[in-house]
């Protein structure tokens, strides 16, 4: 498993484009998606809603458990991918392409957030 050298990633295992023209993407790791199995429903936030680093924004769903999906930064939602949420599949066979989930206008300082080294050893992925 190989973690993106230019993602940033939350130790909520979600991970974080750098900005374009102050707008990032965010998704799940692939170690994540491994961990929750095959996603079923993604609930993610709605366009236009403001998010806190941190906080949860939404939930995903697997055929073995929920979880929470948090916000790696604060800011306004921007997209939603919505091949994710009539496909989560998605999440499982590409976490980092077009699994992604939402894009969001960074507002203030990411959280703490890790380099995609320092992610791989705290996830033993």
């Amino acid at each position: 498993m190989s973690n993106p050298q230019q993602l940033r990633y939350s130790k909520e295992h979600e991970w974080l484009s750098g900005a374009e023209d102050g707008v990032s993407t965010v998704g799940i790791t692939e170690h994540a998606a491994n961990a929750l199995g095959d996603v079923v429903y993604v609930q993610l936030p709605e366009v236009g809603t403001t998010v806190a680093a941190g906080e949860t924004c939404g939930e995903l769903e697997s055929t073995k458990s929920v979880s929470d999906l948090y916000s790696p930064v604060s800011g306004e939602i921007t997209e939603v991918n919505e091949d994710v949420s009539n496909d989560p599949s998605l999440v499982n066979s590409a976490p980092f392409d077009g699994g992604w989930l939402f894009k969001v206008r960074v507002t203030g300082e990411p959280g703490d957030l890790l380099s995609a080294d320092e992610y791989t050893e705290f996830s033993g992925s």
